[in-house]
């Protein structure tokens, strides 16, 4: 059968937005391995919007305020494309992940998807993270969370955090009824963060080599 429109805007997100790190140094090849031999389970995860009660989004919004990194999000733009890059090849470069540096162009075709939206922080007058939203469903009405990078210096000081709560502002704003999100299954540190944002496992999904590359995808 063929390949849907969504299908293969999936493949490219996943092929340079594979997130499933390790917690120790040395794991990669093992990993790797792993991958090109049985393929790699990913945690599904989901967060109903009727979920997210006022009092857990003041406990959020207290923790940023409570936090010495002050951030400011925006909607990034084609003028944004570089600076990205740079964010996408810094932090990954740390995360022990499979990693290929991305190329503008790469960026390019997946910002310009109408579905699909990036939003910036900018720390002390630097962009230092960013938060890749897909949409889905007729209306709409479902979204995903596709990626999540972080330059190293602000790593684990609570930056996920406020680009969390930012893209759940903007989310509000597009009447989103479900989110979204998978986790590579060994990745803990991954999962205990999107676990106390609220989301709740409901699944898991196997994913071959074929299914992080566009490549052999005919009728």
């Amino acid at each position: 059968m063929p390949v849907t429109r969504l299908e293969l805007k999936k493949k490219r997100i996943r092929e340079f937005f594979s997130t499933f790190r390790t917690e120790k140094k040395g794991d990669f090849d093992e990993i790797k391995r792993e991958f090109y031999k049985k393929g790699l389970i990913y945690v599904q995860m989901q967060l109903s919007v009727k979920d997210i009660t006022k009092e857990f989004e003041d406990s959020l919004k207290r923790k940023i305020e409570q936090n010495i990194i002050k951030a400011k999000i925006r909607v990034a733009s084609k003028e944004d494309l570089e600076s990205l890059m740079n964010i996408y090849n810094k932090s990954w470069l740390t995360s022990n992940t499979p990693f290929r540096p991305i190329t503008i162009d790469t960026l390019k075709s997946i910002l310009e998807d109408e579905d699909t939206i990036f939003l910036i922080a900018k720390v002390y007058g630097r962009d230092s993270g960013f938060i890749i939203l897909s949409f889905e469903g007729e209306n709409n009405e479902i979204a995903e969370i596709e990626a999540l990078g972080i330059l190293p210096r602000f790593q684990r000081k609570g930056l996920g955090t406020i680009l969390g709560m930012g893209a759940w502002n903007y989310l509000k704003e597009k009447n989103v009824k479900e989110i979204l999100c998978e986790v590579y299954e060994n990745n803990q540190a991954s999962y205990s963060f999107i676990k106390a944002l609220g989301f709740k496992e409901y699944g898991k999904v196997l994913y071959n080599v074929s299914d992080f590359s566009e490549e052999d995808e005919k009728e």
